[in-house]
C-alpha cells in the first residue's frame, strides 16, 4: 500500500474524531479565510478612496454658503484658469437647479402660505424650475420643522449630488412641504464629487459640454416616476428623454437629475456661469500645492478652494484600523489552525507507538513514516478548508460590516463634541459624508483570494505537522516491542 493510501485511510481510521477535527478546523480555517477577504476588500477600498476622492479639489464661489453666502458666481472661462495649473489633470464645471414638482410649486403660492425660493441651492448657488417629476423622498419630520410658519430655511446640497434646497417663508398654517428634486448640470460623465457615475441602465449623454434633452436619472427618483430609460419627463415645460438610470449608493443622491452643463445654464438662463467646480489632481502627494496654486490663480476674493472630501483622511484611517484587524485575526486564526494540527498529530504519533515501531521494524525509513503523519494532517486540513471556504463565502461580508460598524462608531465616540455632537452639527455624524465610504465596502470571497487563503492554511499545517511527524525518529522498535 502506498504512502498516500495509507495517509488517507489513517485520516478517517477513527469517523467520529476525524468530524470533530474537521469541523474545529473548518471555523479556524473559515475565520481565517473571512478575516484575509475582509482585508482584500478593505486594502482596496482604501486605495479606491486614494485615487479617487482623495485627489479631489471642489471650488465654490468666494464666501458662498447656502441661504447665508454671497459672492459673484464661478464662470465658465475660469475652468480654463483651473485647468492651466500645475498637477490639474482635469477640471469639471457644474451648474445646480432645484427641481420643484408644478402642483406643488402651485400650491406654495396659494391660501395663506407663500413659499420662496432661496438664494441658492448650494455653496454655489441654484435656481428653482418646475418639472412633472414627484421626488423620491418625503419630507418627513424633518423637512416640515426646517420650513415651518414664520421661518426661512434650507439646507445645503450634499458635496455628492449637487443638490439644491428651498426655504419658506410662511404665515398660518403650512402646507405639507414638498421636497425639491436635485438637478446637477456636469460637463463630464462624472459626479459633483469627481467620480465616475454607476449607470445601472441605457448610456451616458454623449457630449456633456452642449445643450442636450437627454438626462440621467437616479434610480429610487425613477422607480417613483416609473421611469426607464427611453421614457420621457418635462422640465420648465421642456420635454427630456431618459438616457440612462444611474446609482449614486444613497437614497437622497438618487433623487436626482444630470443633464449636460448647456442645458442645465439654459434652463437657469445664466449662460457660461457655474455653481462650483471639480478640480482632480494627479496624486493625493500634489493635493496640497495644487490647493495652494488653484486659490492663488483663481483669488481668494473670487473662489473659495476646498478638498472634496474633507473628511477622506479620518474615512481612511478608520479603514486603515479595520485592515490592520483583520489581518491581525487573520494570522491568530491562522496560528490556531496551526495549533490544532500540531496537538492532533502529537496525539497520534503517541497513540501509534506500537505501529510506528513495527513499520521501523520491518524496515521503514523515518522520512516515509514522518511523511505518512504529513500526509496525514493535509487530509484533514483539506476537507477542514472545503467547509471553511463555504463559511467565508458567507461569513466574510457580514464580518467585515460588522468591523467597519464597531471601528467606525468607536472612532464617533472619541470625536463628538460638547453634548455628544459631532463636528458635523448637532446630533452630526462627525465623518460627514464619509461615513458613506465607511458603510460601503463590499466584502466577497474572490476564488484568487480564497485560494491564497488555503496555501497559507496548508503551509502552517505542514510546519504543525512536521514538529510530531519528526517526534516519530526518537521512536526505537525495541523499546516498543519490549513494552508490549
Amino acid at each position: 500500500m502506498s504512502v498516500l493510501a495509507r495517509s488517507v485511510g489513517n485520516a478517517f481510521r477513527n469517523k467520529i474524531r476525524t468530524a470533530a477535527v474537521v469541523a474545529v478546523l473548518a471555523v479556524a480555517i473559515g475565520l481565517a479565510l473571512a478575516m484575509l477577504v475582509a482585508n482584500q476588500a478593505v486594502g482596496g477600498k482604501v486605495q479606491e478612496l486614494n485615487a479617487s476622492v482623495g485627489t479631489v479639489l471642489t471650488v465654490n464661489p468666494a464666501g458662498a454658503q447656502g441661504f447665508d453666502g454671497g459672492g459673484e458666481p464661478l464662470t465658465t472661462a475660469q475652468t480654463a484658469t483651473a485647468a492651466a495649473v500645475p498637477n490639474v489633470v482635469s477640471v469639471v464645471g457644474t451648474k445646480a437647479l432645484r427641481l420643484e414638482t408644478a402642483t406643488a410649486a402651485s400650491t406654495s403660492t396659494t391660501g395663506t402660505a407663500t413659499q420662496q425660493a432661496g438664494p441658492g441651492g448650494g455653496p454655489g448657488g441654484g435656481t428653482s424650475v418646475t418639472t412633472n417629476l414627484q421626488a423620491a423622498i418625503d419630507a418627513g419630520t424633518l423637512g416640515n420643522r426646517n420650513n415651518t410658519s414664520g421661518s426661512t430655511s434650507g439646507s445645503t446640497g450634499s458635496g455628492s449630488t449637487g443638490t439644491g434646497s428651498t426655504g419658506s417663508e410662511n404665515t398660518g398654517t403650512a402646507p405639507t412641504f414638498s421636497l425639491p428634486i436635485t438637478a446637477t448640470g456636469i460637463g463630464a460623465e462624472v459626479d459633483t464629487a469627481g467620480k465616475a457615475l454607476n449607470i445601472t441602465s441605457g448610456t451616458g449623454l454623449g457630449d456633456y459640454t452642449v445643450a442636450s434633452t437627454k438626462a440621467l436619472v437616479g434610480t429610487t427618483l425613477a422607480t417613483k416616476n416609473n421611469l426607464k430609460a427611453g421614457s420621457t419627463f418635462t422640465i420648465a415645460d421642456k420635454t427630456f428623454t431618459v438616457a440612462g438610470i444611474f446609482d449614486a449608493g444613497t437614497t437622497f443622491g438618487n433623487n436626482a437629475v444630470y443633464t449636460t452643463l448647456a442645458e442645465a445654464q439654459a434652463l437657469a438662463a445664466t449662460p457660461g456661469e457655474l455653481s462650483s467646480m471639480v478640480v482632480t489632481v494627479n496624486s493625493m502627494e500634489n493635493v496640497d500645492a495644487a490647493k495652494t496654486a488653484l486659490q492663488t490663480a483663481l483669488g481668494s476674493s473670487k473662489a473659495d478652494v476646498t478638498q472634496g472630501q474633507r473628511n477622506l483622511e479620518t474615512a481612511v484611517s478608520s479603514l486603515d484600523s479595520v485592515k490592520n484587524i483583520s489581518l491581525v485575526a487573520f494570522i491568530a486564526a491562522l496560528g490556531t489552525a496551526g495549533l490544532i494540527i500540531l496537538l492532533i498529530m502529537v496525539m497520534l504519533v503517541r497513540e501509534r507507538r506500537r505501529e510506528i515501531g513495527v513499520l521501523k521494524a520491518i524496515g521503514a525509513r523515518n522520512r516515509t513514516i514522518g511523511l505518512q503523519f504529513v500526509l496525514e494532517a493535509l487530509v484533514l486540513v483539506a476537507l477542514g478548508s472545503v467547509v471553511g471556504a463555504a463559511i467565508a463565502s458567507f461569513a466574510s461580508d457580514g464580518i467585515a460590516s460588522a468591523l467597519i460598524s464597531s471601528n467606525s462608531s468607536t472612532a464617533a465616540t472619541t470625536q463628538r463634541g460638547p453634548g455628544g455632537a459631532g463636528f458635523g452639527g448637532p446630533g452630526g455624524n462627525p465623518f460627514g459624508g464619509a461615513s458613506q465610504l465607511l458603510t460601503s465596502v463590499t466584502a466577497s470571497a474572490s476564488p484568487g483570494v480564497i485560494a491564497a487563503g488555503v496555501a497559507a492554511v496548508f503551509g502552517v499545517a505542514v510546519v504543525g505537522a512536521l514538529v510530531p511527524a519528526l517526534l516519530t525518529a526518537r521512536i526505537r522498535p525495541i523499546e516498543v516491542l519490549r513494552g508490549e
